[in-house]
């Protein structure tokens, strides 16, 4: 563990913006996809999308599982998308995180924001790599916009 949070610390101390303005830049525009979109309203990948609707922004939902998620249609994977989003939310295990990573850079992704327990230290610093601006410091995008389950 202590392992890991010196991966991630490397790959930070590696940025050329700090993580609120990377957060900043996130909010500031989108198209936006959140790979890891759920239909189950308890879980944060449907939350986290209902967020983004909340919140006024345009978001695609990502689910192979799913035809529909909150009424919009899902998509299978990034590269199934009308357009490539600037910026996405991934809310997936760490291990499918890491094949994300590949898929966002591949699809021309800018900016990640690896929601609290998707991320790894290898996910952080294959993005890091790949020339992609991450956000996993356990920022939650939920708290970012204000999200309220009553505003529903």
């Amino acid at each position: 563990m202590v392992h890991d949070c010196l991966v991630v610390q490397e790959v930070w101390r590696m940025s050329t913006r700090s993580i609120p303005e990377i957060i900043e830049d996130f909010l500031a525009q989108g198209p936006y996809a959140v790979v890891g979109a759920s239909a189950d309203r308890e879980k944060y990948g449907n939350k986290v999308l209902r967020a983004y609707f909340q919140s006024g922004r345009e978001a695609w939902p990502i689910n192979p599982q799913a035809t529909e998620v909150e009424g919009h249609p899902a998509f299978a994977s990034l590269s199934e998308l009308p357009s490539v989003p600037r910026a996405i939310s991934v809310i997936t295990p760490p291990r499918v995180t890491e094949k994300v990573v590949e898929e966002a850079a591949a699809a021309g992704v800018e900016i990640l924001w690896m929601q609290p327990g998707a991320e790894s230290p290898a996910a952080v610093a294959r993005a890091a790599e790949l020339g992609l601006e991450t956000i996993a410091d356990g920022s939650c995008f939920l708290v970012a916009v204000g999200y309220s389950e009553t505003k529903d």
